[in-house]
C-alpha cells in the first residue's frame, strides 16, 4: 500500500513536478518579456533611423509650413488607435505589421527635433532617457508590490497633460508653463514605465498578439519620457 504521508515520496514525485512546473513558468516569462523588448527597442531603433534620414534628406525641412506636416503629426495617432482598439480582429502578422509601420511613421513625426535641438542634447537625452527606463522596468519587473493601484491616477495624469499642451498650443503659449508639463510629463510616464512593465508581465499567459500590445505600450512610454525630458534637457539651435 502506498504510504501517502511518506515526505520523500511527496519530495520525489510532485514536490519535483511541481518545482519543474515554476522552472518552465520561470523561463517562459524571461523568453515573452525579452521579446516584448525586442520589440519595443526595434522599434525605437526604427523611429530613429527613419527620423534621422528623414532630416538629412531634407524631407523634415519640407514639412514645415505644409498641409503634410499635420498628416505626418496625426498619423501615429491613427495607427495607436488601430493597434488598441483593433487588435482582436487583427491576425499576429498584422498586429507585427502595423507596429513596424508605426515606427516608421513615428520617426518621420520626430524627425523634427532635430530641427529645434542640438544633435548633442538629442544623444545626451535618449542615453538619459534609456538608463531611466531600463531601472524603472527593471522595477516593475521585480517587485513584489502591486502597482495596479496607481494606473488610473497615471491614465488620468496623461489626459491632463494632453489637455494642458492643448491649452498652451493654442490659448497661453507660456513657456513657463510649458516647462511644468515637461517636468509633470517626465514624472508620469516614469510611473507608467514600472506600472506598464507589471502590467505586461501578467500578461504572459494571454501570450501571442499581447506580445506586440506590450511592446507598443513601453515604446510609447519610453518615447513620451524622451519627448518631455528633451524639452528639459536640451539645447535649442
Amino acid at each position: 500500500m502506498a504510504n501517502w504521508n511518506d515526505p520523500n515520496v511527496a519530495a520525489s514525485g510532485f514536490g519535483a513536478g511541481a518545482n519543474a512546473m515554476d522552472q518552465a513558468v520561470d523561463a517562459g516569462l524571461r523568453s515573452y518579456m525579452l521579446s516584448v523588448y525586442n520589440y519595443m527597442g526595434s522599434g525605437v531603433l526604427l523611429t530613429g533611423i527613419v527620423a534621422l534620414l528623414a532630416f538629412q534628406s531634407g524631407f523634415t525641412a519640407s514639412l514645415i509650413g505644409s498641409p503634410l506636416m499635420w498628416v505626418v503629426a496625426l498619423a501615429p495617432l491613427a495607427f495607436v488607435m488601430v493597434l488598441s482598439f483593433g487588435i482582436n480582429k487583427l491576425s499576429t502578422m498584422a498586429a507585427q505589421a502595423l507596429f513596424w509601420t508605426f515606427a516608421a511613421v513615428m520617426g518621420l513625426s520626430m524627425s523634427t527635433i532635430f530641427l529645434r535641438f542640438t544633435d548633442a542634447s538629442i544623444a545626451q537625452t535618449f542615453f538619459a532617457t534609456a538608463a531611466a527606463f531600463v531601472g524603472l522596468s527593471l522595477y516593475g519587473y521585480t517587485t513584489k508590490k502591486d502597482l495596479s493601484g496607481f494606473g488610473t491616477f497615471l491614465i488620468m495624469g496623461v489626459v491632463g497633460i494632453l489637455i494642458a499642451m492643448l491649452l498652451n498650443a493654442f490659448v497661453f503659449q507660456s513657456g513657463a508653463l510649458m516647462l511644468a508639463i515637461s517636468v509633470i510629463g517626465v514624472l508620469i510616464f516614469a510611473g507608467l514605465t514600472a506600472y506598464d512593465t507589471q502590467k505586461i508581465k501578467s500578461m504572459y499567459f494571454y501570450v501571442g498578439k499581447s506580445v506586440v500590445m506590450g511592446a507598443l505600450t513601453l515604446y510609447l512610454d519610453f518615447v513620451n519620457m524622451f519627448t518631455f525630458l528633451l524639452n528639459l534637457m536640451g539645447s535649442r539651435d
